[in-house]
Order: C-alpha cells, then sequence, then structure tokens
C-alpha cells in the first residue's frame, strides 16, 4: 500500500516546485490541483477500490484467469470516467471562479489542468494496474518504479520550466509524461512478469459482460473513497491547509516558511486539530481497507455522506461562522464528522464472486 503514497506524491509535485513559478502560477496550480486534480484522484482511486475487492476475493479462491478480466473491465470504465473529466480539466478555469477564486487564480489554474488531460488517461490505466498487483502481494515493484519515475520527473521538470522556460504548462506537461512512463513500467511488468502469468491471460472480450453489475460497486466505491477524500480536499479550498502545508513545531521552525506573523500565529493554534486529523486519518485507511475487503462500499457510503455532509460541515459552518473560533470553528466540524463514523457490518459470500466476476477462471 506504500505505493499508493508514492503515487499520490507524484501526482502532487507541482505544488513541492512552487519556488520554480511565480507566486500567482503556484496558486492556480495549487487550486488547481485541490479542487480539479483533487476529484479526479478520488473519484479513480475510489473506483479503483472495486478492483481491489472483487481480484481480493478472485484471488483467495484461486480463480487466478479471473483477474486479469476483472482488471480490463476497470480499465473500460476508468477510461469512460476520464473521458468524462476532460471536459472538466478543459473548463476548469470557470469552475474555479464558481467556487469563488479569483480570475486570475481561476486563469493560471486552468492552464495548469489543461496541461494534466493526457495524465488522467494515464491515471486512469495506472489505478486499476495497481489494485491488480497488490491483490496479488506484489508491492515491491509498485514501491521501486514510482521512486524511479520520480526521480526523473525532478530532471524533466528542470528541464522543462528551467532551461525551456515552458512555465506552468511544462510543468504539468512533464508531469503527465511522468505519468505515462509510470503506466508503461506498470503494464511491462504485468504481461512481461512470471509472477502475473496465471491472472494475465491477454486481453479478452469477457470484460466487456457483466459490466453493469461491475459499474454499480463502482460507483459505491467511488462515493465512499470520495466522501472521505472530499471532506479534508474541502479543508485545503477553505484555506484550513496552513497547518499541514506548514508543519511546524514552534515559532522558530515556522519561520522557515514564512515571515508573516499572523500566518504564523493562526498556524499555532491550528497545530492542536492538525494532530487529531493525522491521527484518525492513519485510522481511516485501515477502515477503509476493511470495507473495501468487505465489499461494504455501498453501505459505508451512505455513512460517509450522512456524518460529513449531512451532520459534520453544518456544524463546522455554525462554529466556524456564528462562533469565534473561526477556521478552528470549521475543522472542528470535520474532525466531528469523522468520529461519528461507524464500522458497517455487511456479509459476503461466494455468489457475490460469481455476479460481480462474471467468468470462471
Amino acid at each position: 500500500m506504500g505505493s499508493v503514497d508514492e503515487h499520490q506524491q507524484l501526482l502532487t509535485w507541482p505544488e513541492s516546485d512552487g519556488g520554480i513559478i511565480g507566486s500567482l502560477e503556484f496558486a492556480g496550480a495549487s487550486v488547481a490541483n485541490a479542487g480539479i486534480q483533487g476529484l479526479a484522484y478520488g473519484i479513480m482511486l475510489g473506483m479503483a477500490s472495486a478492483v481491489q475487492t472483487i481480484c481480493g476475493q478472485a484471488y483467495g479462491a484461486k480463480r487466478y484467469a479471473l483477474m486479469g478480466i476483472i482488471c480490463q473491465r476497470a480499465i473500460v470504465l476508468h477510461l469512460t470516467a476520464a473521458s468524462v473529466l476532460t471536459f472538466v480539466y478543459w473548463f476548469s478555469g470557470p469552475i474555479l471562479q464558481a467556487i469563488g477564486q479569483s480570475e486570475s487564480i481561476a486563469e493560471q489554474g486552468q492552464v495548469f489542468t489543461r496541461g494534466l488531460i493526457p495524465q488522467i488517461y494515464a491515471f486512469a490505466l495506472a489505478c486499476p494496474l495497481q489494485r491488480f498487483l497488490q491483490a496479488q502481494n506484489i508491492v515491491n515493484p509498485l514501491a521501486f518504479m514510482p521512486i524511479g519515475v520520480c526521480l526523473l520527473h525532478v530532471l524533466l521538470t528542470w528541464l522543462a520550466v528551467y532551461i525551456l522556460d515552458y512555465g506552468l504548462l511544462g510543468a504539468s506537461l512533464t508531469l503527465s509524461l511522468s505519468w505515462w512512463i509510470l503506466v508503461i513500467l506498470n503494464a511491462a511488468y504485468i504481461v512481461l512478469s512470471p509472477s502475473c502469468k496465471e491472472t494475465w491471460t491477454g486481453l479478452s472480450a469477457a470484460a466487456f459482460q457483466g459490466i453493469w453489475p461491475y459499474f454499480k460497486l463502482t460507483v459505491a466505491s467511488a462515493v465512499m473513497f470520495c466522501m472521505n477524500y472530499l471532506n479534508w480536499d474541502l479543508q485545503l479550498m477553505l484555506g484550513l491547509a496552513a497547518g499541514a502545508r506548514y508543519v511546524v513545531l514552534s515559532v522558530g521552525l515556522s519561520e522557515l516558511f514564512t515571515s508573516d506573523a499572523e500566518v504564523i500565529e493562526a498556524v499555532l493554534g491550528l497545530i492542536p486539530l492538525l494532530a487529531i486529523s493525522v491521527f484518525l486519518n492513519s485510522i481511516q485507511p485501515i477502515l477503509s481497507g476493511v470495507a473495501i475487503g468487505s465489499e461494504w462500499q455501498a453501505v459505508v457510503a451512505c455513512v460517509n455522506l450522512a456524518t460529513y455532509y449531512i451532520i459534520g460541515l453544518p456544524i463546522g459552518c455554525v462554529l466556524g461562522f456564528k462562533t469565534s473560533l473561526g477556521v478552528a470553528g470549521i475543522w472542528w466540524g470535520m474532525i466531528i464528522g469523522v468520529l461519528l463514523q461507524r464500522d458497517p457490518r455487511r456479509p459476503y459470500n461466494q455468489d457475490q464472486l460469481d455476479c460481480r466476476g462474471g467468468e470462471s477462471g
């Protein structure tokens, strides 16, 4: 599962390179990364959790040939989702303005996201391939390949931005290229490695059979993941990521990142909430993993929707805007939403595997 973090770091790399572009460009890239990229990231990884569920069940049942068909079925749906998200990326400027960003920042965000359109399709392939490998306990290649691509990405970004002076568009295009390199490596491993000779038997028309039952599970998985991801992404859009962006333990360390006294004071006040959030986020992946493995995505999606957006967000708005807590009040509302989550129980059996998988191995 460590490769998920590597993928996320590669996905958000331009934010850490903010010093090589202007402040306006950096603001546009950061907002687009949180608002537009975050949406795509949540949808794609959420959909991919269905691969982890069904492939894990197929692997446990020793129906190895079925795993390749499930992976291909997932790729078909992921590419369809990528096609829809392309319109969101292309018209990201008006979307960012609609959620309150200034015209200048939205324009830069649109430049950045349009350069990432090729990356959407790479991500649509990478997510199912990664979960396909993880279901077989093949994790070392998934850890090492992103590291190598990240190192190459640093060089490509340096060439595009520093040497060729392509600016923000160059940064996003190199990110897209890096993702495609990663996809090629993953696909080559699956096709050529002896470890996958039983689970990957080549392309099959069976991938187009039984798509509807799998689609329903995919939607539930995407909603479940997005509720978790967008909860904290919303904090970033509201400006609550100051504590995450300036990870500090004292005033002295905070001054390494900013000289603004008001920012330093605000960040120090948010550190306790950041600590609580980090603790809760360390537990959440475990609970989500149980839900994914047990095929409880639909139930968890409803629970997350209720706790985050029906309970947590209204409480946060009241505390943030009707009391003196301000930003901390909104954050407390989100934390309350997380605490109210439950671990729903729903049995699953071999018949569900037959229904979702379609073909036998």
